[in-house]
Parts: C-alpha cells; structure tokens; sequence
C-alpha cells in the first residue's frame, strides 16, 4: 500500500468514525470519556488542530459542527442528557490518574 492508499484509507475510516458518532446520540460524550478517553469534542479539537498544522484557518465552533453534523448548541439542545453523579464522579477520577502518569 502506498502513501496515498493509506492516507485514503485513514480518511475513510474517519468520516465512519464520525458518521457512527453523528447517528449515536444516544452516546453521551461523557460515556465516550469515560470509556475511551475522548469524545466529539476531543475530536472536534484535533480537527481544529490538523487544519491550523496546514496553515488553514478553524475557530473551535466550526470544528465541532463538522464533527456534530450541526451547531453544537443544537446538538445540546437535541441530545445533551443531564450528567449522574457516578458518571461525573467516574470522569474526575480518570482525569486525576491520566494527570498522575
């Protein structure tokens, strides 16, 4: 496979990645942090992140309406559910390892 095969396939996978994330709403960010350590908006900043390493212009609001398929406030609107304490609590503790390491 050569560079551009990969970087074609990496694409790909991408758009599935967040074409999954955009029909799961029932997925809470704070279910995928808890989980997996990143969420939409994790996502939302390293898109951000890849178009500033290009040179190209992205405000944060932007990033996050490609990643969310809509403005994010919509999304919150539509989606957002309130937060346990458990899963708030699950949350804390993770980022007080991660810090840790």
């Amino acid at each position: 496979m050569n560079e551009q095969e990969t970087i074609e396939l990496q694409a790909a996978a991408f758009r599935r990645l967040v074409e999954h994330l955009r029909e799961r709403t029932d997925v809470q960010n704070i279910d995928l942090m808890n989980l997996a350590g990143f969420c939409r908006n994790c996502l939302s900043k390293w898109y951000m992140a890849a178009a500033e390493e290009k040179g190209l212009e992205m405000d944060y609001d932007t990033a996050r309406e490609i990643i969310y398929g809509m403005p994010y406030s919509e999304w919150k609107e539509k989606y957002q559910k309130e937060v346990s304490t458990e899963k708030l609590q699950a949350f804390e503790e993770a980022i007080k390892q991660h810090q840790g390491e």
